[in-house]
Parts: structure tokens; sequence; C-alpha cells
């Protein structure tokens, strides 16, 4: 687990880790090695030996780190292997209470009424809150000032302690925050609205063409053999269709992949350009 504790990578970790343990015969350890957007962990992962006993569970965030990143100390393409896809699930964009804004199209005049005095919050450079937020502001116009924190759970903490007033936060972190009011939902990331809350519109309704989804993989070291990942893959596709992890998921507005190593590799080539083409588009 390249994040810390308290992220939504390190929830849904935790709620299939278990499973495949039983299902592998063999205890998994959910061990969290964070920093440098999840690179620290990545790298650890990229240079383990190949035999199926050290994976790991990344967001979409990771498929960025190439182009924010450029000496990574390994080849993100050549070093890692897909397993699976485990889910995917729109980003939710909050406020913190005070601020006096109930929309996306609120938001947007705010930030253009007052430049250069915002700030939004990440869980770390090249991380999926960040590519999220850069894209709002080349696409609204805004220049909100990018805070980055080393994690999802610290960026949440000081959203709602004030310090930071904006953040595209994982929607499996903030429903329950949204629901006891600790922070204020405006649009949800995703082309169309979600169904966990059909009522939040989607900030393509005020920018067309909006579209940036969250996700969460597992990968291997790439020397792994086929009858490994391919054991590896079938348990966690097993462990996530279970009734109790896929209602987890399922209520946490999150759906269910559970694709082939090829299917997510192919996914993951796609997602790279994408994120290359924002961060060169940003200047980040």
């Amino acid at each position: 687990m390249p994040y810390p504790p308290g992220g939504g990578t390190d929830i849904i970790a935790r709620a299939i880790s278990q499973k495949v343990g039983e299902l592998l015969q063999q205890p998994v350890v959910v061990e969290n090695r964070n920093g440098a957007n999840g690179s620290i962990g990545s790298a650890f992962v990229a240079k383990a030996p190949g035999d199926g006993f050290t994976l790991l569970v990344v967001p979409a965030g990771f498929s960025a780190n190439p182009s924010i990143y450029p000496n990574l100390p390994f080849d993100q393409k050549k070093d890692l292997t897909g397993v699976t896809m485990l889910a995917s699930g729109p980003l939710v964009l909050v406020v913190n209470p005070s601020l006096k804004v109930k929309n996306t199209r609120e938001l947007i005049n705010l930030v253009k009424s007052k430049p250069d005095q915002f700030n939004y919050a990440s869980a770390g450079m090249g991380s999926l809150p960040h590519l999220t937020a850069e894209l709002f502001n080349l696409e609204a116009g805004t220049k909100m000032l990018h805070i980055p924190y080393k994690g999802a759970g610290p960026a949440v903490i000081d959203l709602m302690g004030g310090i930071v007033p904006v953040y595209f936060m994982n929607i499996l972190q903030a429903k329950s925050l949204i629901a006891e009011e600790s922070i204020r939902a405006l649009a949800v990331t995703s082309p169309q609205r979600s169904s966990i809350d059909p009522d939040l519109p989607a900030i393509a309704e005020e920018l067309p063409g909006f579209d940036m989804m969250n996700w969460y993989g597992v990968l291997a070291p790439s020397t792994i053999s086929k009858e490994t990942l391919d054991k590896v893959n079938q348990a966690i596709i097993v462990a996530l269709n279970t009734p109790k992890v896929k209602e987890k998921l399922s209520q946490e507005g999150m759906t269910v992949v559970g694709n082939k190593p090829n299917d997510f590799n192919a996914f993951l080539k796609k997602e790279m350009d994408k994120y290359n083409r924002i961060v060169k588009q940003a200047g980040l």
C-alpha cells in the first residue's frame, strides 16, 4: 500500500485482503509504504521477486507518475504488470462548509472574483485529486493554488479544519463526512450523475465533457509467471464478488470490475497517455 492508512486505496485493499488470503491459503498483510504519490511503495514492489507474494494496490493517479516524476527509481511500464482492476467510481468536488458556495458555478465565480487567493488540497503531487483540480482549472478558467499532502487522510483533516477550502475527494471517504455536514459536496467528476446520490450534479453539467473517474487496481512485479499471475487474478476476482465486499463497494459508490491482466494493462496504457496530456497542458 504506497499511501497512508485511511485513504480510499487503503480502504479497498483492506476490504479484500482477508478473503484473498483465505482463497490463496496465505496470510495477507497490508503494509503502508507511502511517499512521492506512491512511487516509494511502487518501487519496492517493482524490485521485489515475481513470486506473487508482493503485490501493489494503486488508485488512478498512479498512471501520472512517469509524467510527474521523470527520474523514477524504476520503469513503471516495464517493471510492473497489471493483475486486475478492482473497482471504479467518481471523485466528489467538496468544500469546507465555511465557503459560501452551493454548486460548481458559484465556486467558479467566487474563485474568479479573487484570483490566486484560493487553495485546493490534494493527496500528493500527481495524485488524482491534483490532476482533477488542474483539469478543473483549465476547463473553468480558474487559478486555485495546489497544496499537496502526504496522502488523502491528512488532506481531509485540513479540509475539515478549514486550512484548505477545496478538495476533489475520494467517494469512498466522502459519503459519511457529507452526511454529517463536516464537508459540503458540490458535484461528482463522472460524465453523468452517480447512483450513490442522483441529486448531486455532475461537473459536466456545468463544464461539458468533464470526465475524471477514479479506479483502483492491483499490480505485480513484471517477472511474475503467467501461472501465478492467473492464480492471484482469480482469487482477487472471487474476493471482489463476494456479497459482503460487493455490497460495501456499491454502498460507497464504486462499481466492482475484476478484469483480466491483459485488459487491465491495455487500460493502464490509455490512462498513462491521458494523464501525460493533462500534465503537459497544465505545465506540471
